[in-house]
């Protein structure tokens, strides 16, 4: 049986996109031996089986100076497994664990490896900070020297391309358990008392969920918007929604587990994340496929999937675009949708058409088993 190991700074029960995808995936894929380095968090095991990977946590925190002592820690860690394991391929989940590999390698191991750029910060943050200039050849060189590149959307993979990667890029993106999140009915918006406007998201910049809460200035008072999700914007933001007055209609309702993400969508009436920036955004993809109609822009890999009436007149409407820090924009769109109950039913019926045949985990694990077998190949002709 094959043998990857994985390197992620985070996983279960800290979850993003990237962990949510590693476990999906992984779930599916019974022929390979999955093995995972990751951040230890206070009071956590430092090894358990989770699902189909055996993971093993290291160091004691997610402090900054933690993160930066993984990487170091993770690639002494992963030599002596590898001598335990003599793993077939690595993979690297996000450009920051191509340092650990990278330090691998000069250290003689070249197991070949798989490059996941599941990123949402834009280009700036992400490569053009003082502390990360000095850096931008190691991670250069692990860009030019990974056996594959996956991207989750057309956008990142432009940033596989400019950081020096050669070969041709696969774009599989990040899906939606479509047994969990089914197609729900939802209370009418043109009857309905209280309308939920809902996310799930960090609380960060990045989301823009302080333009939701300025709209809300400009809607029915009926209309609330409903919070999952915790970060460090959270004080900030409740801040802004007393400011402007409307903070008996934000509830922050704190981090949820994405088991009952699923059903917080059953209560809601829109899904709502304005982002500034964004890799692809797994909840947007959830949110359609329990038929939510959704507002977003159309930043960086949201525009592959989120379809506008206008914007995008060649291809089926799958949602509301608005533009970046556009309050005015949003309301409208709210607007839009309480007043065109049929336009709405057409669209979210796109949306979950669009979901069923690009967005279903079952496809994309096959689709990354092929690329794990490349993979997995090349350390064949390495030997």
């Amino acid at each position: 049986m094959k043998k990857i190991l994985i390197f992620s700074l985070a996983y279960f029960p800290h979850v993003g996109g990237a962990e949510i995808a590693i476990k999906e995936i992984t779930d599916r894929i019974d022929d390979i031996e999955f093995h995972l380095i990751t951040l230890r968090f206070e009071n956590e095991q430092q090894e358990e089986r989770m699902g189909n990977v055996l993971v093993h946590r290291i160091g004691n925190g997610a402090s900054y100076l933690q993160k930066i002592l993984f990487v170091p820690r993770a690639a002494g860690f992963a030599a002596r497994l590898n001598q335990q394991h003599h793993y077939d391929a690595f993979w690297a989940m996000m450009s920051y664990m191509l340092f650990p590999i990278v330090l691998l390698r000069n250290r003689g191991i070249r197991t070949p490896y798989l490059l996941s750029l599941q990123e949402g910060d834009p280009w700036g943050r992400m490569f053009t900070r003082w502390f990360i200039l000095p850096l931008r050849p190691v991670l250069s060189f692990g860009f030019r020297h990974a056996c594959r590149v996956q991207t989750i959307s057309t956008f990142l993979a432009v940033w596989a391309a400019r950081m020096g990667f050669a070969q041709e890029i696969g774009v599989i993106p990040n899906g939606v358990d479509l047994s969990r999140f089914t197609e729900m009915r939802h209370p009418s918006l043109v009857t309905a008392g209280v309308v939920n406007l809902i996310t799930a998201s960090r609380l960060v910049h990045k989301n823009a969920l302080d333009d939701v809460i300025r709209s809300l200035v400009l809607l029915p008072e009926n209309i609330q918007f409903v919070i999952y999700g915790s970060g460090p914007d959270e004080a900030e933001l409740q801040r802004l929604s007393e400011e402007l007055r409307v903070s008996d209609r934000v509830l922050f309702k704190g981090y949820i587990a994405h088991a009952a993400l699923a059903q917080a969508f059953a209560t809601a009436h829109i899904f709502i994340r304005p982002s500034r920036s964004e890799g692809m955004g797994n909840a947007f993809i959830e949110a359609l496929a329990v038929g939510l109609p959704v507002i977003a822009t159309q930043e960086g890999g949201i525009a592959d999937f989120l379809f506008d009436e206008k914007r995008n007149p060649n291809k089926p409407t799958t949602g509301w675009a608005v533009d970046v820090n556009s309050p005015e924009q949003i309301a409208y769109a709210v607007k839009d949708i309480m007043t065109n109950p049929e336009k709405v039913t057409r669209v979210r019926r796109n949306g979950l058409a669009l979901v069923r045949e690009k967005y279903d985990w079952n496809t994309i694990s096959r689709q990354m088993h092929v690329l794990f077998e490349t993979v997995c190949k090349a350390s064949t002709i390495l030997a």
